[in-house]
């Protein structure tokens, strides 16, 4: 944890970005000046590291492989009054920075969202998969989640001390970005969108993103995080169905009891009895754990009011 508060910590998370990391350093120490730029290297083997010390950056590590895992550290270690957190691949504009942090220093935004999708992402990126997928993940959370952010996979986002100090960082990898932006939405807090001309990355520079395994690692993360945060509609689900199937079992043997006044089929109907107290069972896990839901939110809420009084003791020192 750093002793300071800085005005505005530029975090930037690293693996093998030498071709670009002095380029995106510079940028951001031109457009914030005020501002200190953290590069967390994560194990690079190109030299990223010196290359971002020499362009002005604080340089640390993280030995724990994954974007997630970097995440975590930057929030524990750094306190700030804004944080900018921008990939090392120079694929976000430098000059959107200023517009974010006026979102969370002036504004209150609790989270400032780079929004790719709005501007050039389509005809920048070469990846037809990533334009899909991106649509796809947009589509499925602000409906399970009935929210309104406009570009959920961004790399580029703003956020506040409050946020920062309160996250519960659980993603190891590049789910990071969706875990967030579900947390922003389950918790109520102001989220704000700023559109940016995203660019492809150079000729040189490869993605550390693969579109099949992370796009499958993404849509198993909001799954998950669905059952945690909305566990009454997913357990409500699964109890429909099985109420369902268990209905549609144990029907015809009614109609053939109700025929004759003999049970013909015991194993349909001891099978179809098993079904619907499953699904009741279903229901009430779903109830109970909506009750802990609860819970857990006014326990943040708590959180964030302490992290609110420890920011306010640090503008005092």
């Amino acid at each position: 944890m750093s002793e300071k508060l800085d005005e505005i910590a530029v975090l930037i998370p690293c693996y093998n970005e030498s071709q670009t990391i002095e380029k995106v350093v510079t940028d951001f120490r031109r457009e914030l000046p005020e501002a200190t730029v953290y590069v967390y290297d994560n194990n690079s083997t190109d030299g990223t590291d010196e290359i971002a010390r020499k362009a002005g950056a604080v340089v640390r590590y993280e030995r724990l492989q994954g974007k997630g895992n970097a995440v975590r550290s930057m929030f524990r270690d750094i306190d700030a009054k804004c944080y900018i957190m921008v990939d090392g691949d120079d694929t976000y504009p430098a000059e959107s920075a200023r517009k974010m942090a006026d979102q969370i220093l002036k504004n209150g935004a609790d989270m400032v969202v780079g929004d790719r999708l709005s501007s050039t992402y389509f005809s920048e990126n070469k990846r037809p998969f990533h334009n899909f997928g991106n649509t796809l993940v947009r589509g499925t959370i602000n409906r399970l989640f009935a929210t309104d952010i406009n570009d959920i996979m961004t790399g580029y986002r703003a956020f506040s001390f409050g946020f920062v100090k309160t996250f519960p960082v659980l993603s190891k990898g590049f789910e990071i970005e969706t875990e967030m932006s579900i947390h922003a939405a389950d918790k109520n807090l102001h989220v704000a969108n700023v559109i940016i001309n995203y660019k492809d990355r150079p000729d040189g520079s490869e993605s550390k993103l693969n579109t099949f395994s992370d796009g499958f690692k993404v849509l198993r993360t909001i799954f998950s995080l669905y059952r945690t945060y909305k566990p009454f509609g997913f357990f409500g689900i699964i109890a429909l169905v099985l109420a369902v199937s268990g209905i549609g079992f144990m029907i015809p043997v009614l109609i053939d009891y109700f025929k004759t006044g003999m049970v013909g089929r015991f194993p349909t109907l001891i099978g179809s009895g098993f079904i619907l107290v499953a699904a009741i069972l279903s229901f009430f896990c779903g109830l109970i754990l909506k009750t802990m839901t609860v819970k857990n939110r006014q326990d943040f809420e708590i959180n964030l009011t302490r992290a609110e009084e420890r920011y306010r003791d640090l503008l005092e020192k």
